[in-house]
């Protein structure tokens, strides 16, 4: 029975691996291929590898082992930007699985049996092995248990060891696979040297600016022309690495109005008043708090800060509220007040009703294992014997916990107590054996009746604001969207390039179906539906498509209207500096009424101007110049600089070739890494249909 529990607390983890084993060492992109059409494909497809199907019922358990993950990790429950990470992970993990094993095989590479053996049972065991099969108390391999798990033949047990078994050997051609990409790479002394230099050799020079904001942009007048060299001349910074698509949108409210308010004020009153004489104080919260509290002590700091100081300031009797904070009324009643142990040690045997013929009967064994303990029996050896939880492997041990870690049965029971004592006590888990072993510290705590109401917006404020959306939701077809949000007096929000299982869009807590219906329509689309979000209706409309590749110049020219602009500005002011003649530097400032501003230290690696910007081609033409001659006008990112350089520091020679080269070839092989599976991605057929599911 306690394999059956290790293996139920462990299977979760294993298939999460499996799900993540690709991206890893890889740190995968998202460079797949979103295709518009995906309607045409299987209804049950979500996508394919080079002619490799992946079935949605395959995938979901992936993505939902993933979402249970993220649940344990943040409070048990996850959001939209959650969930489109999980379905990224189980995603490229499927990419991995699929390009990874075609590499392998035309590679040759391979695991052996006797490779396999020595990873599961040898004396440097895989990094899996020691994380499922580490003893909590000494963080060491447990190897009986691990034997113990790969001998059992119960069928539960032999399909969790084959699946061990193969993500053990999946890592193992991972790391075959990505030592080879890292020993393929080096890096000459040449390299080392250049590397070496451009992050020490220092430069001083002096310059004259020119800012692009010394010419108004309504007095540049820009022709097609112009739009085109910029984008001859940047073509390879328009290749879009995946689809995306933007869509503007206007909201509906549904805030609470003042009416509202004060409907609920009333409502908190009136619930205040009867709680009062509430017979069962417990019972009238359960019913009437929208906030389920535990009926249970609770330490300081666990409530809202507008209530938690107050409340543990008061006596047992006492009522608090109704108090408005974070958009919600809270009213309590102090039940009981004492000090209780910061954190208890236990141990306990749980046993199981239902395999027990009844509770009565397990009741009956609890009590007389509790007798048998109680007169000196070892309750380690019975915990191994009867338990069915996986602490039976640690003699029923659960370690030292705080109050919250456990069910109100069992927190009670152990904190209630004092050390020594044996409990016997039902949860929805079963019935427990408890031995308290320590209680840790003394803190007050307090026992409440908790009720809380949130400040919401009434039936007849939502009908108002989803009338109001339908009738611009019906209105707007056929018209120009944004001048008739303007014309309606409505604020147009604007959503760019968002990509098909993207999570978040701004100003948007809930947008997946407003996202996947942005890649079922047609750019000029007005989305079919008011999207609903937690306090507005949205109306949205498609406004750009862009697909994967290079981008043309229509569908960029809007945006790179800036630096279009800024060109045209360069090349009158490099006319400019020109007409001041070849003289020095202070006479070109003169002229130009600017003034010279000097430099100092300044490295290739880090070509930022002090104050000003990055400035990539002027320290990159400074580096290239010889002292003491004046440059031609150089365009940059703020405005057109004229230089002169006054002198370089060479650095020491290095000190140690062999270290340099080992710092370089780090990151060299890692950046090889991404680049290989990047590669494998670009020259495979990946079809995509997510948005389709998700």
């Amino acid at each position: 029975m306690g394999l059956m529990t290790f293996l139920r607390n462990r299977a979760g983890y294993i298939l999460v691996f499996a799900i993540g084993f690709a991206i890893v060492a890889f740190l995968v992109g998202d460079a797949i291929n979103v295709g518009k059409p995906f309607w045409s494909a299987n209804q049950k497809v979500v996508g394919s590898v080079d002619g490799n199907d992946i079935s949605i019922d395959d995938f979901q358990p992936k993505v939902d082992q993933s979402l249970n993950q993220f649940k344990q990790q943040y409070g048990g429950s996850v959001n939209a930007q959650m969930t489109a990470m999980a379905v990224d992970q189980a995603w490229n993990a499927e990419l991995g699985k699929v390009l990874l094993t075609k590499e392998y095989d035309r590679l040759g590479l391979t695991v052996s049996e006797d490779e396999l053996l020595d990873l599961l049972q040898g004396q440097n065991p895989s990094p899996l092995v020691k994380q499922y099969f580490a003893n909590p108390q000494t963080g060491q391999l447990d190897r009986a248990t691990l034997m113990n798990f790969l001998k059992s033949k119960e069928p539960q047990a032999l399909q969790q060891s084959n699946l061990l078994q193969q993500e053990i050997t999946n890592q193992a051609l991972q790391t075959k696979y990505s030592n080879l990409i890292r020993n393929s790479v080096y890096v000459t002394s040449l390299e080392a040297t250049d590397e070496y230099t451009n992050r020490n050799k220092l430069a001083n020079f002096k310059y004259v600016s020119l800012d692009y904001s010394s010419i108004p942009d309504a007095s540049v007048k820009l022709t097609d022309g112009d739009y085109t060299e910029y984008y001859d001349q940047n073509k390879a910074r328009f290749n879009n690495p995946q689809e995306s698509r933007s869509f503007e949108y206007v909201s509906f409210n549904i805030n609470p109005t003042a009416g509202d308010s004060a409907a609920v004020k009333s409502q908190i009153d009136k619930i205040a008043a009867d709680f009062k004489v509430a017979k069962n104080d417990s019972l009238f919260a359960a019913i009437n708090s929208e906030v389920k509290v535990p009926y249970t002590y609770l330490t300081k700091g666990k409530l809202d800060p507008a209530v938690d100081s107050a409340v543990f300031a008061l006596p047992a009797g006492s009522y608090y509220g109704p108090v408005l904070s974070n958009n919600s009324y809270k009213l309590l009643k102090v039940v009981d007040t004492r000090f209780s142990p910061d954190s208890v040690k236990a141990s306990h045997i749980l046993l199981d009703p239902a395999k027990m013929g009844g509770e009565d009967k397990a009741i009956k064994l609890a009590d007389s294992l509790k007798g048998l303990i109680l007169k000196g029996g070892n309750f380690a050896q019975l915990a191994q014997t009867y338990s069915v939880d996986g602490s039976k492997d640690k003699g029923g041990e659960l370690g030292t916990f705080a109050r919250g870690a456990m069910v109100p049965e069992f927190e009670n029971a152990v904190f209630e107590g004092k050390a020594g004592d044996i409990k016997v006590v039902k949860s929805q888990f079963g019935v427990h054996v408890i031995k308290i072993e320590k209680q840790i510290g003394s803190s007050k705590v307090a026992k409440l009746a908790y009720i809380e109401k949130a400040l919401a917006p009434s039936s007849k404020t939502q009908a108002a604001a989803y009338k109001a959306a339908s009738s611009f939701l019906n209105d707007v077809k056929g018209k120009d969207f944004s001048k008739y949000a303007k014309e309606k007096g409505l604020k147009l929000a604007v959503a760019d390039k968002i990509t098909a299982t993207q999570g978040f869009a701004p100003g948007l807590d809930n947008p997946r179906k407003l996202i996947q219906d942005a890649y079922a329509a047609d750019q000029g689309d007005v989305l079919p539906q008011i999207y609903t979000m937690a306090s507005a209706y949205v109306i949205a409309h498609l406004t750009d498509v862009k697909p994967k590749g290079i981008l043309t110049l229509d569908q960029v020219k809007k945006e790179i209207e800036p630096m279009v602009r800024n060109a045209v500005k360069a090349k009158m002011l490099k006319d400019k500096f020109n007409s001041a003649g070849k003289a020095s530097l202070a006479q070109i400032a003169s002229k130009v009424s600017r003034t010279v501003n000097p430099v100092q230290n300044i490295v290739f690696a880090n070509p930022i101007l002090p104050g000003i910007a990055q400035e990539n081609k002027l320290v990159g033409s400074v580096f290239g110049s010889q002292p003491g001659k004046v440059s031609a006008p150089v365009d940059g990112e703020r405005g057109v600089y004229v230089f002169s350089v006054d002198g370089f520091t060479n650095p020491a020679p290095i000190a140690n070739m062999f270290k340099q080269k080992e710092g370089m070839l780090m990151s060299l092989g890692q950046r090889s890494l991404q680049s290989a599976f990047q590669a494998l991605q670009d020259n495979a057929k990946i079809k995509d249909n997510r948005v389709k599911f998700y």
